[in-house]
């Protein structure tokens, strides 16, 4: 791979779509392949859990694993590719200003914040909950379509015993990544809700999303 901190060439009065997300919003939308998505940290250290299907097949999807395994790193960053479970290239990594996104820690659930948290935090909202509701509008994938995801922004480091910890975010105001797409892809993002993660300092915000041919 190349370095890690890559700047874009692309200036956002070229791109063909940009709109703001708000904090703890979900977002779903095709990106046609050759095309490059920017997801763009605002504020800073605003965790965007995203999944990718191929938007001609949905039950092919981003593949954690092999992503991780075909690259030999267990973080993603500029000149990662994205492959799918059927070992496809789906999107790569073409700039990168935070450095590593995470792909292990997975999406805050009702399930997970009970267990990280308190048996009350169950029913606060959740990114797999902002999943179910984009799905439920769009009507082309279902709860038995979601995934491990990546958490763009995310600090999720490995501890020398094999677990993980969630620690405070390296990104900043202002940090973006962005993705060309290697076939048609559904993109499917919860912009974290998560209030109970310091990392944010208990603040979800807003990001940014930017498309260009």
């Amino acid at each position: 791979m190349t370095s890690p901190l890559t700047e874009s060439t692309r200036q956002l009065a070229d791109a063909i779509h940009r709109e703001t997300l708000a904090a703890g919003e979900p977002w779903l939308r095709e990106l046609k392949a050759g095309q490059t998505l920017r997801i763009h940290d605002l504020e800073g250290n605003q965790a965007v859990d995203t999944l990718f299907y191929n938007a001609a097949d949905p039950r092919e999807r981003y593949d954690a694993q092999r992503t991780l395994r075909r690259q030999r790193n267990i973080y993603l960053t500029t000149g990662t590719v994205l492959y799918s479970n059927l070992g496809h290239p789906m999107l790569t990594i073409v700039a990168d200003t935070c450095g590593r996104h995470d792909t292990l820690g997975g999406a805050c659930a009702q399930e997970s914040n009970t267990v990280r948290y308190a048996l009350e935090k169950r029913y606060m909202h959740s990114c797999r909950d902002n999943y179910l509701h984009a799905c439920a509008h769009d009507g082309r994938l279902s709860k038995r379509d979601l995934a491990a995801n990546v958490n763009f922004f995310m600090n999720v480091p490995v501890t020398p015993t094999g677990g993980l910890t969630f620690e405070d975010g390296i990104s900043a105001p202002g940090k973006y990544v962005e993705l060309r797409a290697e076939m048609d892809v559904i993109v499917l993002i919860s912009n974290c809700p998560q209030l109970n993660n310091p990392c944010n300092a208990y603040n979800p915000t807003p990001a940014e999303l930017a498309i260009w041919d």
